[in-house]
């Protein structure tokens, strides 16, 4: 697969495809990285496809599943990023940002999700989105973030109980 898509890139191609693509800016949305970020992630999924060909590492066994993890971590660093600006933004006592709803219709229901979301701490946030929204079984999840399946499910349980205490606890579920 990684021939494939060297291959593509030596002859202009796109190395994601469309349903690869799609795939990115959902995890990537998901993650909770702002709409106007969304291209950006999607670059960097494309990058590091690239770099991993130019090197001639070995193919993931499922590019799509590995485009996922990689668009879940730059997700992941987005929050960070994001956390930081905003300690040194009250550090240096700058105006604060506040959270204004997009002009997009959205349900009660996804909007307490998405909020749930943003807080649950990074590892659960990745997994849950990997496993639920990107679809992956836990298997390949564990695989590609490297960690024992049942760390997964652990992380994925613990995910989900404060979700839905959360849902609850604001009364939307």
């Amino acid at each position: 697969m990684l021939r494939r898509t060297a291959r593509r890139v030596r002859e202009g191609d796109d190395p994601l495809d469309a349903a690869q693509e799609r795939r990115v800016r959902a995890v990537l949305a998901l993650g909770g990285v702002p709409q106007a970020d969304l291209p950006d992630g999607v670059q960097q999924v494309r990058l590091r496809l690239l770099e991993r060909a130019a090197k001639g590492d070995e193919a993931p066994r499922d590019v799509s599943a590995w485009a996922a993890v990689v668009a879940s971590n730059f997700a992941m660093d987005w929050h960070r990023a994001r956390r930081r600006q905003e300690r040194v933004g009250e550090r240096l006592a700058s105006l604060r940002q506040l959270a204004h709803p997009s002009g997009e219709d959205t349900s009660v229901l996804s909007l307490a999700v998405a909020q749930g979301l943003d807080e649950l701490p990074d590892q659960q946030r990745q997994v849950l989105v990997l496993r639920f929204f990107a679809d992956l079984p836990v298997r390949s999840i564990a695989d590609e973030l490297g960690i024992p399946e049942g760390t997964v499910k652990s992380r994925l349980h613990t995910a989900v109980r404060a979700l839905r205490d959360r849902l609850h606890e604001d009364e939307v579920v």
